[in-house]
């Protein structure tokens, strides 16, 4: 039942995603803001955390994921050291993911030309 749950939720915010760039003239990168700060902010108002708890993985994977582990590392922080983890927290849950994008990000471009 976790697999489906985590299929059905992660499919609902990709379809989303995808009838957005469909059905509106909004850009992929105008989707990938607003999907991390949707999540952000869901999570800043504990609604987020809600759906976690029934599509798991299916709902940390997809963009709203990203905005959803930015909020919640520095809530985390916030408990642990106060006001020091508004700053700190930011990168708490999400620092693997960031420095590996970079990694990435650098290796395929020396190796890789863009096309025009």
């Amino acid at each position: 039942m976790e697999y489906l749950l985590a299929f059905l939720v992660g499919g609902a915010i990709c379809a989303v995603g995808q009838l957005l760039m469909d059905l509106t003239p909004l850009t992929p990168a105008h989707v990938l803001v607003l999907f991390v700060s949707l999540g952000a902010f869901l999570s800043g108002l504990g609604i987020y955390e809600k759906l976690v708890k029934i599509g798991g993985a299916g709902a940390t994977i997809p963009l709203t994921g990203f905005g959803y582990s930015l909020v919640s590392g520095v809530f985390e922080e916030i408990d642990a050291k106060g006001a020091v983890g508004i700053l700190s927290g930011v990168f708490k849950n999400t620092s693997m993911g960031i420095a590996a994008a970079i990694f990435f990000g650098f290796l395929m471009a020396l190796f890789f030309n863009p096309k025009e």
